[in-house]
C-alpha cells in the first residue's frame, strides 16, 4: 500500500531562475529525473526553447514550462511571476539560482556597472522574485525556497568585495525569511557552493574563456550536477526536517579562497586572494 501511495504522488512544481545553463540547468534536469514538473526562467530565450524541446522529449511524463525573465527588471519580475502563478497554480519549490560575478579588482578600481549589475541580480532580483511568490506559499502553508549563495559570502577574497557582499546578503536574507515564515510550513535553505566548473568564470571575465579556464586548472572542481544533487537532497527531507544551510566545497578546497593545486603550479597550496589577483581583467 505504501508503494502504491508513493507511486501515485502528485508531481511538485519547481520554479528555477537562471535555468538556461550550468547549475540551474542541472537542477532542472535533476528534478525532472525525480518526476517533478519544472518552470525554466532565464534571459536567453533561445536556450529556454532548446531546453524545453530537449526535456520534453526526454521526460514525456513531466511538464516543462518556460518564461523569459530578467530578474533585474522589476516590472518584468512582477509580470512574469504573475503569469507563472496563473499558469501552474501551486508552487512547491522556488530555486533562486540566477546570479553572477562580474570583474575582479580592488573595490577602489571596480567598474561601477559591474557592481550595480551584481547587486541588482544577486540581491534585488532574488528578493523581488521571492516577494512575488511568497504570498502564494504562505496562503498554501507550504513550500521550499532555495537561495543560491556562495562560499564567497562566508570567506571574502581579494578583488571580490562586492560579489562576496551580495552572497553574504543572500545568507542573511534567508535567515530573516525563515524567521518571518516560522508560523508556516515553508522551508528556507541557503546553498553555498565553493568552486564549481561552469561558465561562471567566463561571465566574470567578460567572455575571456582562456582566463576563465585558468581558474579551474589543477583543481578537481565541483560540477553543476553536484550542486543539483545537493538541492534534491535538501528538498527531499520529511516535512519536519528543515536544512537551513548547506556548504559544499571541492575536496581540495579548505576555505573559500584556499585550494590545493597540482604540481604543475608553482605552489601546492594556492591562496586564491593572490591567485585571483594574477587573473585580474585589467592585466
Amino acid at each position: 500500500m505504501i508503494d502504491q501511495i508513493e507511486g501515485d504522488k502528485m508531481p511538485k512544481n519547481v520554479v528555477i531562475t537562471g535555468a538556461t545553463s550550468g547549475i540551474g540547468e542541472a537542477i532542472a534536469r535533476a528534478y525532472l529525473e525525480q518526476g517533478e514538473n519544472v518552470v525554466l526562467t532565464g534571459r536567453r530565450t533561445d536556450r529556454l526553447e532548446a531546453l524545453k524541446s530537449e526535456f520534453t522529449e526526454t521526460f514525456p511524463n513531466q511538464t516543462v514550462w518556460t518564461f523569459p525573465l530578467d530578474v533585474t527588471d522589476m516590472t518584468m519580475v512582477k509580470s512574469v511571476c504573475s503569469d507563472i502563478l496563473e499558469t501552474i497554480g501551486q508552487i512547491d519549490i522556488l530555486v533562486n539560482n540566477a546570479g553572477l560575478a562580474l570583474g575582479l579588482a580592488p573595490y577602489q578600481d571596480y567598474e561601477e556597472l559591474d557592481m550595480l549589475t551584481m547587486l541588482d541580480t544577486n540581491v534585488k532580483g532574488l528578493m523581488a522574485v521571492t516577494r512575488c511568490f511568497l504570498p502564494a506559499m504562505v496562503k498554501a502553508n507550504q513550500g521550499h525556497i532555495i537561495n543560491m549563495g556562495s562560499t564567497a559570502g562566508i570567506y571574502a577574497y581579494a578583488g571580490a568585495a562586492v560579489y562576496s557582499a551580495t552572497k553574504a546578503a543572500v545568507k542573511t536574507f534567508s535567515d530573516g525569511l525563515r524567521i518571518d515564515t516560522i508560523t508556516t510550513d515553508i522551508k528556507v535553505t541557503t546553498i553555498q557552493p565553493g568552486i564549481v566548473e561552469t561558465d561562471f568564470s567566463a561571465v566574470r571575465f567578460h567572455g575571456d574563456k582562456e582566463r576563465a579556464a585558468t581558474v579551474y586548472q589543477g583543481i578537481e572542481a565541483l560540477q553543476a550536477q553536484d550542486i543539483a544533487d545537493t538541492v534534491i537532497y535538501v528538498t527531499s527531507q520529511p516535512r519536519r526536517v528543515q536544512i537551513t544551510d548547506m556548504t559544499i566545497m571541492a575536496n581540495q578546497q579548505a576555505t573559500g579562497f584556499m585550494v590545493h593545486k597540482n604540481k604543475k603550479f608553482s605552489r601546492k597550496v594556492t591562496n586564491f586572494c593572490n591567485f585571483f589577483y594574477s587573473l585580474r581583467i585589467d592585466k
